[in-house]
């Protein structure tokens, strides 16, 4: 008795040090590509040419980082960012998951035929003209509101958030209807409270897509009145490039001499990326939870 417990605590004791040693070498190779572009990003730009920097900057420089400050557009496309994931993550939460619910109410004869119609526009879609002809229709060219009207529902998102709400006890819906609650009040009062870690899940999912998106602010904002930060240094970037080609001339190569498109493109990297990493940690727990538990029927 004592031999076979000392065998499987010693195989206990192997397989934790294996797992262990498994998920820090798979953490490495996670966190390095985000070490290695910081090191690009705080190098000097034609020294960064030459290759070879892993986790530190050979010849330490800040230029990339100035280069972008300096230039007043992007705290004007920070600030349309920062406003389009506010309001296109809020909106579309709310939207969908006042979808989502309706699809689950038990005496509404229409939620399988209504989820089946939007499971279709999954796999189905009209195509970028037919889109943009509709756009263009809506009157939502060149405004803010083409960024979070469009967006209002996906069918993607409704499932999970169905598939969450499904398993809540059908009992307090009932009791609220008793007591005069209509669906709204359900809905606000009472779906929304339990159900606020995969509204979280949802939301982390919607703000991510708004802060990366910019193929939709190219397309449907020409004027570029409404540019965010991902455009704008995307622009800055092809800037870098075109005089990286002409770099022979005199101006553009006083004006972008510490630069060069692979330290910018590592900067833009970050300055994307650095927001998304500071939010992601407060929501990781209703993140897990949600995707976890509406993964389960019960």
């Amino acid at each position: 008795m004592n031999s076979s417990f000392l065998k499987k605590s010693l195989g206990s004791k192997i397989f934790d040090y294996v797992n262990v040693g498994f998920m820090l070498l798979f953490s490495v190779l996670m966190i390095y590509p985000f070490l290695n572009l910081l090191a690009l990003s705080l190098n000097d730009g034609a020294d960064a040419a030459r290759g070879g920097i892993f986790l530190w900057p050979r010849v330490f420089s800040t230029d990339a980082y100035s280069f972008m400050l300096h230039e007043n557009k992007m705290f004007s496309g920070f600030g349309i960012s920062i406003l389009r994931v506010l309001v296109g993550t809020i909106t579309c939460v709310m939207a969908t998951g006042l979808l989502a619910y309706i699809s689950t109410v038990q005496h509404f004869s229409g939620r399988r035929i209504m989820r089946l119609m939007f499971l279709i526009t999954m796999y189905i879609s009209g195509g970028l003209i037919p889109t943009y002809l509709l756009i263009v229709k809506l009157g939502l060219i060149n405004s803010f509101h083409v960024y979070w009207i469009p967006s209002l529902l996906n069918a993607y998102y409704m499932l999970i958030m169905a598939s969450y709400m499904q398993n809540l006890p059908e009992s307090l819906f009932e009791s609220a209807r008793i007591d005069g609650a209509n669906e709204l009040g359900i809905y606000f009062r009472i779906v929304i409270p339990i159900s606020l870690p995969v509204f979280a899940s949802i939301a982390v999912f919607s703000a991510v897509g708004h802060w990366n998106s910019w193929f939709d602010v190219v397309l449907y904002n020409s004027n570029g009145h409404w540019d965010t930060l991902q455009v704008y240094l995307r622009k800055l970037l092809l800037e870098v490039e075109s005089f990286e080609e002409i770099k022979n001339q005199q101006i553009a190569l006083s004006k972008f001499r510490t630069l060069s498109p692979v330290t910018l493109r590592a900067a833009v990297t970050m300055v994307v990326t650095i927001p998304i990493v500071f939010v992601y940690p407060f929501l990781q727990k209703y993140f897990v939870g949600g995707i976890t538990l509406g993964a389960v029927k019960g």
